[in-house]
Parts: structure tokens; sequence; C-alpha cells
């Protein structure tokens, strides 16, 4: 009982914040649907309101800062991270109809937030180029695979172009492996969102990654 009400407060606090700012980003939708389907991608619903705000404090983020979304769907984070003093917010997504819903979310909220360099790119992440001064990438489980490998030794190669802090957020961590193996990876945080009751495991996990 105490688990479905917890569920159901979290479910409505996060429509009452997208029914005050005018912004939809609260749905699960299959990637069929979308016409992005393909091997290493699942499907689309965005991670928790409250994920950056639980993961990032204010004091450690600067206007130096830039914040990467690969799979930015409908733009919650790239909004959530636009309330911390980043110099720049950019989010990648392959879907445009997707990318179209976050553009219209971003216009919506962009005089009320903290960043107001925001990038929003409709494209396959294996062609975006990564910037040498991303210090926060954001993945919530997006792909899998040959994918994220790449994309995880592509910013692996952007430290080595320029050293520098960087953090991981990865909302439901199913390749932290990957992350690891890298060797440049440690595990800074972990946080659980939720269990399930009847086994006790995980459901809902972020995990925090410093690489260097």
């Amino acid at each position: 009982m105490k688990t479905t009400y917890a569920r159901l407060r979290r479910t409505l606090g996060q429509l009452a914040y997208e029914k005050r700012y005018g912004v939809r980003t609260a749905e699960l939708i299959e990637l069929d649907k979308l016409g992005i389907a393909g091997e290493g991608r699942g499907y689309y619903v965005a991670a928790s309101w409250r994920t950056l705000r639980r993961t990032l404090s204010r004091k450690e983020i600067t206007p130096r800062d830039v914040f990467v979304d690969f799979g930015s769907g409908m733009g919650r984070m790239v909004l959530e991270a636009a309330r911390f003093p980043f110099g720049r917010v950019v989010g990648v997504e392959l879907s445009e109809d997707l990318h179209k819903i976050a553009e219209a979310n971003v216009r919506r909220t962009r005089q009320r937030l903290l960043c107001r360099d925001i990038e929003l790119l409709h494209g396959d992440v294996l062609t975006y180029q990564i910037p040498d001064d991303v210090s926060v990438a954001f993945f919530n489980n997006p792909f899998q695979g040959l994918v994220f490998a790449t994309v995880i030794e592509r910013l692996v190669a952007s430290l080595d172009r320029n050293p520098r802090r960087l953090k991981i957020i990865y909302y439901n961590p199913v390749e932290e492996r990957t992350v690891l193996d890298t060797g440049r990876a440690t595990l800074a945080r972990e946080l659980v969102h939720a269990r399930r009751r009847t086994a006790g495991t995980p459901f809902g996990l972020t995990k925090v990654f410093e690489l260097r």
C-alpha cells in the first residue's frame, strides 16, 4: 500500500509540474511507433524530474560547465539542467517527433530557466561531435550495445583531448559494465528511487560516475 501511494504521489506531482509549466514529457512510447526502433533501443520514458536535483549540487555547477543529454526525448532533463547555472545545455534526440515536442517545451519555459543557452539537436548520437568541454553527460538508458559503447569511447577521447572533470549520470544503468571497463571511471554515487516489495531489488536506479 505504501509503495502504491508513493508511486501515485510521484505521478501526481509530475503531472502538476507539467501543468504548471505547460510542458509535455510524461509519456511512455514504444520506439516502433516513432519509426526509430532498432537493435539496442527500447522505448521512450522520461526520468524523474528530481533526478538531477538528487545527483547534482548547484554549488558545483558554474557557467563553465556544459550538460549533454544523450537521447533527450521530450526534453525533461534538458529543462531540469537549465535550472542549474550551466553555461550551456544540449539535448541530442533521434526521433523527430520527440525533438519537436522538446523544442515546444523549451519555448514555453525558456524565460523561467537559469541557463538560456539551450541547444536541441535532431540526429543520431553516432554522428554527433561530442564537445570537448562537456562536464556532465546524462543517459536515461537511451540505447545499449555498440551505440552506447561508442558514445562512451568518444567521451573518453574528449577527455584525452581536454583533461577535465567529467560526470556521467546514468539513469537505469543497464550498461554500467561498459562505463567501468574503460578503466577511467569510478562510481561516485548510487541512488535508488523505489524498490519492488516482493524481491527488494532496485527499481529506478541512478548511478553517477566520475571519469578521468
